[in-house]
C-alpha cells in the first residue's frame, strides 16, 4: 500500500521561489528520487509517492518546512492505494493511490489538508482529526515551525539538544515552543494513524 501526497504551495507569489524551494527539494529528496517519487511542477505543486505508513509525518515536516516562512502555508491531499503503473515520472504514473490524492486535493478548498482512502470508516475518523489538528498547525509561527520541523527530523534528541542545533538559548523556551505548537499530541497522533493503517492490511 502506498501514498500519494498532491500539494500546492499557498500564497507562493508573495514570496521568490528561491527562498522557499530549496526547503521543499531538502524535504522531498530525503524521501526518493526525483522524478520517480517525487516531483515539482506549474512551479509550486508537487506529487511525491511514499510508504503509506509514512504519510502523515511527511506531510506535516513538509507543512512545518514551508511555514517557515511567514506568508506561505502548503495545501496537501494523501492519496492511499495501490500503484498500478510506475513510470519514470511520477506525474505519469497510476493506480488508486494516485486517484484517490487528485479526488481529495480536487475538493480540498479552504482546507489545508485532507485524506482519501479505500475505507470509509478510516476516511470519516481522520476527516474529524485532521479538522481539530489543523486548527493548531494551519497557526503555527515560524518560529513554531522551524522547532517542530526540527523536532520532526531528530526524534531520537532531547529538548536541550534542540536547543543546540537551533542555537537557541534555553531548553524552557524550546519547550515552551513544542507545547504550544502541540507537538506532544501531533506525535501521538502520528503513531495512531500509522496504527490505523496498519490494521487495514
Amino acid at each position: 500500500m502506498k501514498a500519494v501526497i498532491t500539494g500546492d504551495i499557498m500564497h507562493s507569489r508573495k514570496l521568490a521561489s528561491e527562498i522557499w524551494l530549496a526547503d521543499l527539494k531538502n524535504i522531498l529528496s530525503v524521501y526518493g528520487d526525483e522524478p520517480k517519487d517525487w516531483e515539482i511542477f506549474r512551479g509550486d505543486s508537487f506529487q511525491l509517492l511514499i510508504p503509506a505508513e509514512d504519510a502523515l509525518e511527511i506531510a506535516l515536516l513538509i507543512k512545518a518546512s514551508i511555514k517557515q516562512h511567514k506568508v506561505l502555508d502548503v495545501r496537501m491531499a494523501i492519496g492511499i492505494g495501490d500503484v498500478n503503473h510506475a513510470a519514470d515520472k511520477i506525474t505519469e504514473s497510476n493506480g488508486t493511490a494516485f486517484i484517490n490524492s487528485g479526488e481529495c486535493f480536487e475538493v480540498l478548498k479552504k482546507q489545508t489538508l485532507g485524506i482519501q482512502t479505500p475505507w470509509t470508516e478510516f476516511n470519516a475518523t481522520f476527516e474529524v482529526i485532521f479538522s481539530f489538528m489543523l486548527m493548531i498547525t494551519d497557526n503555527w509561527t515560524s518560529t513554531s515551525a522551524e522547532i517542530i520541523k526540527k523536532a520532526l527530523e531528530n526524534p531520537e534528541i532531547n529538548q536541550h539538544q534542540l536547543a543546540t542545533i537551533l542555537n537557541r538559548k534555553s531548553q524552557s523556551s524550546i519547550s515552551a515552543s513544542l507545547k504550544r505548537a502541540g507537538y506532544e499530541e501531533i506525535k501521538n497522533m502520528i503513531a495512531f494513524y500509522k496504527q490505523e493503517i496498519k490494521k487495514q492490511w
